[in-house]
């Protein structure tokens, strides 16, 4: 058994996470904003005690100093997992709204490790291919992404409209990361996870269908009839299972060629044309409510993907679309979908 913090418990990913290590029998304290939040999550896992998950209160990451009790326990942490970051495009002001939540949230909890929690050992934050993708250069065929790649967005780019400003969020904080490890040398290791789009079941006492995560909003959209006339595009077309996803930070915590590393966490390719014909597969009463022209794959090619390293270092088995649709539908009809 391990002690760890998971930053964000009741976000999309972190409660994949979290369930995870909870049926691995590991001991687990989540950062939430309000009592209201921890209290949705003990709903979602009432069967388990006290000893096994607990809850610390975080109500402004980008808050300086914001983590520096949290990472106090005892027994004390020997892994902290912070997957607590916006990710949303709902945004007035992109600076305020995305930038420097994820900077000062990620920098902020690598120094109170430093400074209050000398027990943990190793760190993994949940990063994004926003910080590998490099939008300027479009669809890319022939080019392949990796682990070795940066997206070179500036701070003057990220501010001209909210997707820019998410991307640019995901890279500085992930780069401010890294740099803390060369300059400060902290007792710690850092791993981080890069996914594409995550798509996969959610917790209904978690979520409803207006604060959904994004990618799984197309599902959403698709059982509602609201892409009755044409399917769009599907902007990233690489994916994993918000399962899948979940696994790999743990065993990016668990295994020890894993430190130091980024993993580009993905299953491969789907389009949203794929995402339709699965969801009328599951779903047969959907045909005809959902356009039969949209969502192909981009023609002309497009980027290939390196995703070795996950397989082979984390020893993940990803699921396939059709699974994931499978499982997803019923948890998104249990909140009305």
């Amino acid at each position: 058994m391990t002690r760890v913090l998971l930053t964000g418990g009741s976000g999309f990913i972190a409660v994949h996470v979290l369930e995870t290590l909870l049926n691995q029998g590991h001991s687990v304290v989540t950062s939430v904003r309000s009592e209201k939040k921890a209290q949705m999550i003990r709903d979602t896992f009432p069967n388990i005690s006290k000893d096994k998950l607990d809850f610390v209160l975080v109500d402004d990451i980008a808050r300086p100093g914001a983590f520096d009790q949290a990472v106090k326990s005892e027994p004390p942490f020997e892994w902290v997992l912070h997957t607590a970051s916006p990710f949303h495009f709902n945004v007035t002001d992109t600076k305020k709204d995305l930038l420097d939540p994820a900077m000062i949230g990620t920098t902020g909890i690598l120094k109170a490790i430093k400074k209050n929690a000398p027990s943990v050992k190793r760190v993994v934050i949940t990063s994004s291919f926003a910080a590998i993708f490099n939008p300027k250069v479009g669809n890319r065929p022939g080019y392949t992404y990796s682990e070795k790649d940066w997206n070179p967005i500036t701070e003057e780019e990220a501010i001209q409209d909210p997707a820019s400003g998410y991307r640019a969020s995901k890279t500085f904080a992930e780069a401010a990361a890294w740099d803390f490890l060369e300059k400060e040398k902290p007792n710690f290791t850092l791993t981080t996870m890069n996914p594409p789009m995550v798509f996969g079941p959610i917790h209904p006492k978690l979520q409803t269908l207006d604060t959904l995560n994004t990618s799984n909003q197309r599902i959403r959209d698709m059982l509602l009839g609201r892409m009755k006339d044409e399917i769009p595009p599907g902007g990233v077309n690489i994916w994993i299972d918000v399962r899948d996803l979940a696994l790999a930070h743990i065993r990016a915590a668990e295994r020890d060629e894993a430190q130091g590393k980024r993993f580009f966490v993905t299953a491969g390719y789907y389009s949203n044309r794929e995402l339709a014909d699965d969801l009328v597969k599951e779903v047969p009463e959907l045909e005809g409510k959902i356009a039969k022209k949209g969502g192909e794959f981009p023609e002309g090619g497009y980027f290939e993907y390196d995703n070795s390293r996950t397989k082979e270092v984390l020893g993940i088995e990803f699921r396939s679309l059709r699974d994931m649709v499978k499982d997803t539908v019923p948890t998104l009809k249990a909140i009305g979908a």
